[in-house]
């Protein structure tokens, strides 16, 4: 076993496509962890999807030996998503590491993700490896993108090691630069364990298997653990390390990286973050940083077909066990019935369980419009607040003393020709500038303060054709802030359709229901009695259309004669329509609901 000295965890920060994941696979190949038999393109990326949209969802950890002028050195490297929903994971997968490898696409570009998740690295003092990689693109322009990347991190020109994960130009150079410049783990192997949980994977057999780094001590099969942050403790059935298939230990060692099965059936039980110890002789002081993912965006999935409501619930729940950040609790809703109230970590996160519903569990599911949650502020408790997750449940307006809503800091870089478009966006969008800092000559990097709300909506489509896809975006909470919204309700027939309900600004109220409105008339069918469609806030109503009644020609069998005869047969009619409108229940197609989303 080797000591501590020979051991590197590093971890890689890049953009959406820069090319971290093939770049991995060189790594894999060169030091002869994968087989070229087992080869295939993005390794780590397991998942379906993150194969078919060339994404990384969860982050995974792999271990290499490689060896060098007789010594043999054991790197762990710890991939992880680069998208900005999983920023939490990002953030424990980089404490876990000593080391980055700083990813930038030779013909892109520094984007957004890059640097917010670079400052991260920076913030827990990682050492940062500047690589430039697509390096056989013919669109690369490698000398502008190394003075990006030295403004930005301000090392030296020659540092910058050019790559191409295609070609496997640069391997052994980032190899070598990980030994040389990456400092090995410091710990204290005689104190008591200490250990990070980065990441967890649910396994049908064995239950979850929790990945850690363990920052002091050692951790032996068969040893009581302790949880520190849920306070349960378990029994270490099998221990081991993570080569490409995870290989049985009996002792995992201080600053090394591994994983733990202690036939843990519930996702909720292990927390990304947590430190384990051990139960007899604890640690004092558990790893701080430690956070409970708080969803951001909260929508209610329904299944198409009310009889399907037990299977969405084991969906959802098997779901659940592979990702603990959904979170989800039953609700009910007059229009579509019963269903489940979602929380996500962002809009991708949301995608990406609706796409996995539909495809390992073939459910076919109804989801409203999403929408972030709300604070408010009772009069007659003006000191505590209730979260309001779902628009149906915001308290009448006379009660309330004031509404809150989340808001996040957004870092936008684009070149310079876009800068006026994305900024009257982002003003329509009640976001307010902060900064506009120019990092070269044509890319800018714009900040704002906006209401996660209008985020939620359409805004990333619409920032990707303002900017002809030119601009990537970044964003992070900053807290609640007050804002004067209310509850619009549609009405269909004279009652409330709880499912078309939104939470919105004051001021964009009168739009937003009269365009529903339109909306809802072109895409509701016609019935034998006429419809009102209302938009409504409280008990005003802002805006209203019809929707004509189908009519059959009562008088075609007058001809001639005194027209009261006629007069009389339309009155008749005229008294059968009101009756039946009085009873009648109006279809709603699907495709009315989703219409919302798309209302520009």
């Amino acid at each position: 076993m080797h000591a501590m000295e020979n051991i590197r965890n590093f971890c890689i920060i890049a953009h959406i496509d820069h090319g971290k994941s093939t770049l991995a696979d060189r790594l894999l190949q060169t030091t002869g962890t994968v087989s070229d038999r087992d080869m295939k393109e993005q390794t780590l990326d397991d998942m379906d999807i993150e194969r078919e949209r060339g994404i990384t969802i969860k982050s995974h950890a792999i271990q290499m030996k490689y060896e060098r002028d007789g010594i043999e050195y054991t790197l762990n490297l710890i991939d992880t998503p680069g998208h900005v929903d999983f920023s939490y994971e990002v953030s424990r997968s980089i404490a876990a590491c000593e080391g980055a490898l700083l990813i930038v696409d030779a013909a892109q570009g520094i984007q957004a993700q890059t640097i917010s998740n670079l400052y991260l690295a920076l913030d827990h003092e990682l050492t940062i490896i500047p690589i430039l990689n697509k390096m056989d693109l013919p669109g690369a322009e490698p000398e502008e993108v190394k003075d990006q990347i030295e403004e930005l991190i301000l090392c030296d020109r020659d540092d910058i090691i050019p790559a191409s994960g295609k070609t496997g130009m640069g391997v052994m150079d980032i190899l070598n630069a990980v030994i040389d410049r990456v400092p090995a783990p410091k710990g204290n192997p005689n104190a008591a364990l200490k250990a990070l949980i980065f990441d967890s994977v649910f396994n049908p057999f064995r239950g979850i298997i929790a990945y850690f780094r363990i920052i002091d001590g050692e951790l032996n099969k068969r040893d009581h653990i302790k949880f520190m942050n849920t306070g349960k403790s378990y029994y270490a059935e099998e221990i081991g390390v993570l080569k490409l298939k995870p290989e049985i230990r009996q002792t995992v060692k201080t600053g090394d990286v591994g994983y733990i099965i202690c036939s843990i059936k519930e996702a909720k039980e292990v927390k990304v973050g947590d430190t384990i110890t051990i139960t007899d002789k604890p640690t004092e002081t558990a790893i701080d940083g430690f956070e409970d993912v708080k969803p951001m965006v909260f929508a209610g999935i329904f299944p198409v077909d009310t009889e399907d409501f037990e299977e969405l619930r084991d969906s959802m729940g098997k779901l659940q066990l592979n990702d603990a950040s959904l979170v989800f609790e039953p609700e009910s809703s007059a229009a579509l019935g019963f269903g489940f109230r979602c929380g996500f970590l962002g809009m991708l996160h949301m995608e990406i369980i609706q796409e996995r519903l539909e495809r390992e569990f073939g459910m076919t599911v109804i989801t409203t419009v999403p929408n972030v949650s709300y604070h408010a502020y009772l009069k007659k408790d003006p000191d505590n607040f209730i979260i309001v997750n779902n628009p149906s449940d915001l308290p009448d307006p006379s009660y309330t003393l004031r509404l809150e809503e989340p808001y996040i800091n957004a870092q936008i870089i684009t070149a310079g020709d876009y800068v006026g478009a994305i900024m009257s966006l982002c003003i329509e969008k009640r976001g307010t500038i902060k900064n506009q800092v120019y990092l070269t000559s044509n890319r800018v990097e714009l900040t704002f303060e906006m209401p996660m709300a209008e985020v939620v909506f359409d805004f990333y489509d619409k920032l990707k054709s303002v900017s002809r896809g030119y601009a990537s975006f970044d964003y992070h909470p900053i807290g609640y802030r007050e804002s004067k919204l209310v509850k619009l309700d549609i009405l269909l027939n004279a009652k409330v359709v709880d499912a078309l309900s939104a939470v919105i600004h004051r001021d964009k109220a009168y739009s937003f229901g009269k365009k529903i409105c339109e909306k809802l008339r072109e895409l509701i069918p016609r019935h034998q009695f006429e419809i009102p469609i209302q938009a409504a806030i409280g008990a005003k109503v802002i805006s209203r259309e019809n929707i004509r009644a189908m009519r059959k020609d009562v008088t075609a069998k007058c001809y001639g004669g005194d027209i009261s005869r006629k007069r009389k047969l339309l009155e008749k009619q005229k008294k059968g329509k009101k009756r039946m409108r009085s009873v009648g229940n109006v279809e709603i197609p699907q495709s009315a609901f989703m219409a919302v989303l798309k209302i520009d």
